[in-house]
């Protein structure tokens, strides 16, 4: 049995991508991503930044699999799949093979066992997608919130499942590992992905979920400015309410998230993020938020906001507009009975 037989190989392709998701899983792992792939006997055929691999050689990976030479157990795309124009994908090629990243995914996608789009980019045409899109940049399933995409809404891979997405921008390196290692094992199914293709371990959770800012947020004690302490939604266009992903509940490179570095979620994990037309100011219409947790009332909001900001204490409100800690927490006044 050879070594690609043996494990599971895994083909790695960059459409119109800024390479962040790349970057993102190389920090996978206490000893990097190569060394967690080799400990779960994960064979990595070929990706166009980490492979020693070029000109002919790469090709002849690629034609391998189309031949059916070799087993393709994952394909995984990361960026977004440029179809222009005119529907040739020729915005976007991949280099000495004369052919597009758009037609070498609707090659390759029918020989693989599952499907991963890497990235929002990937999943729902992302950053490349935005404005009027001269590209015509999609996901891989999905334009935006529309289902069809690159492949079109009726694919299924040759194991049954439609596009899984890892979405964000760039997703956390334990998402994408963690898909990975579990469609090795099978332990992804249909019922297992939410309404937008997301894997439910990350989009059962908001990333507003462990925020170390929840303390402000219950309070509605507010930042005003950048670098303040205070929550950032009531003026700084933070969407963690609304947003999936456990971002807070597992920090980034052991310690970091982007509330906790005092940068407002944007919900990069949403179809649509980057139509955004003011990531740091938050809209509004009659003063109140338009983007409001995504299960609660409007009225209901506007009622619990008023009874919060009532109610702050005087060390919450202080701390919130200023970039360190004014007031520190007093000592307890309540007296247990002898």
């Amino acid at each position: 049995m050879s070594r690609s037989d043996a494990m599971t190989n895994v083909l790695w392709l960059q459409g119109a991508s800024c390479g962040g998701c790349t970057m993102s899983i190389l920090e996978s792992g206490a000893s990097g991503w190569f060394d967690e792939l080799r400990q779960f006997g994960v064979n990595l055929l070929w990706h166009p930044s980490v492979s020693e691999e070029t000109g002919e050689e790469a090709v002849d990976i690629l034609q391998s699999v189309l031949e059916g030479r070799v087993r393709l157990d994952l394909l995984l795309l990361e960026g977004s799949v440029a179809r222009g124009p005119n529907d040739t994908g020729r915005f976007n090629m991949l280099a000495g093979t004369n052919r597009s990243i758009y037609r070498w995914m609707l090659d390759l996608a029918p020989h693989a066992g599952y499907v991963i789009a890497v990235g929002s980019c990937a999943a729902y045409g992302g950053v490349p997608a935005a404005g009027s899109n001269p590209t015509d940049a999609v996901g891989l399933q999905f334009e935006g919130t529309d289902s069809g995409g690159a492949l079109g809404a009726a694919f299924r891979s040759r194991l049954g499942l439609p596009v899984i997405n890892v979405a964000g921008c760039a997703p956390h390196p334990g998402w994408m590992m963690e898909t990975i290692l579990a469609l090795t094992a099978r332990d992804i199914a249909a019922s297992d992905l939410d309404g937008y293709g997301r894997p439910k371990f990350v989009a059962n959770h908001l990333a507003h979920h462990g925020c170390s800012r929840n303390e402000f947020y219950e309070f509605k004690a507010s930042a005003e400015t950048m670098s303040e302490r205070g929550c950032l939604m009531e003026h700084l266009g933070c969407k963690a309410t609304q947003a999936v992903g456990d971002c807070n509940q597992r920090s980034w490179n052991g310690g970091g998230s982007c509330t906790k570095g005092g940068y407002a979620c944007i919900a990069c994990t949403s179809p649509g993020f980057e139509g955004a037309q003011n990531f740091l100011a938050t809209a509004k219409l009659a003063g109140i938020p338009v983007g409001l947790p995504t299960d609660m009332p409007k009225a209901w909001f506007v009622a619990l906001a008023a009874l919060s900001k009532s109610a702050t204490p005087r060390r919450v409100r202080l701390n919130a507009t200023a970039d360190h800690v004014v007031v520190p927490p007093g000592r307890a006044t309540t007296k247990t009975k002898p």
